[in-house]
């Protein structure tokens, strides 16, 4: 059996853990090694690999003291420049660990960064994604690097995905995400559920993740760029017609970038 769980880290960071009965268990984007560190050594676990999604310092920052403890692989997107990397990886890439037993299909989503990847391993008693900065529980990542059409086809992707897929995201972003989509669609009976939601698990001190891709697709307007309510009111808040899902996308993106 597989447990995963989302190690807290900075302000609003998590660092996922994702272990077998053995003990065995794999890190993906650990930002900091210290919550990394007291959280194996509270559960009783053994690092066996780390899995990173994209160059940010917040994912990348405590490679080097776990690979230093662990002499761990290091499993990360072959076009961007980790340090401590030893594995790259890209698009159709499969990635089979033994312990905990678990294999990942690599996606590239570029967007956030040139380079970003995710994993996602279809093959447990319910589809797991780690999605880094590109998904988020409603929302998506800020541009830094890619282009509106680039984030677009990489969230298109993860949406084609199984709709019971466990989507762990790396940011405790929900409560503010939805807030922004409240400013779009006020009314929306999906959001304000959601919201109401994470808003009773985040007052328990509870994380709002991992989310589930069919909640997603729901709530989130990232994912809704088809939708004629969301492109008829970004049209009335932007002052301009919008012809198609790219201009819906790019206009919801610029709004929440300047929210």
């Amino acid at each position: 059996m597989l447990e995963f769980f989302p190690i807290p880290a900075f302000t609003d960071n998590y660092i996922w853990a994702l272990w077998d009965d053995s003990g065995h268990c794999l890190i993906v984007d650990p930002g900091d090694a210290t919550p990394v560190e007291q959280f194996l050594e509270q559960r009783n676990l053994t690092p066996s690999a780390i899995l990173i999604t994209h160059h940010h310092p917040d994912h990348i920052g405590g490679i080097n003291r776990l690979k230093q403890r662990w002499s761990l692989p290091v499993y990360g997107p072959a076009r961007e420049n980790i340090p401590g990397q030893t594995h790259p990886l890209t698009e159709g890439d499969t990635l089979s660990l033994e312990a905990p037993a678990v294999e990942f299909k690599v996606i590239d989503t570029p967007g956030h960064t040139l380079g970003h990847i995710a994993f996602f391993a279809a093959k447990l008693p319910e589809p797991i994604l780690f999605c880094g900065d590109t998904l988020f529980s409603g929302g998506c990542g800020r541009l830094f690097e890619g282009t509106p059409a680039q984030m677009l086809a990489s969230l298109d992707r993860l949406s084609s995905l199984p709709d019971n897929t466990r989507v762990c995201c790396t940011h405790e972003y929900t409560e503010s995400n939805l807030a922004f989509a409240r400013t779009i669609l006020p009314n929306d009976p999906e959001i304000l559920r959601r919201q109401q939601q994470v808003a009773s698990l985040r007052e328990q001190n509870q994380p709002s993740l991992p989310t589930q891709l069919s909640e997603e697709k729901c709530s989130n307007l990232f994912l809704r760029s088809d939708d004629p309510a969301l492109a008829s009111a970004l049209a009335a808040l932007n002052g301009e017609e919008l012809n198609d899902r790219l201009a819906v996308f790019t206009a919801l993106r610029g709004r929440k970038d300047r929210a």
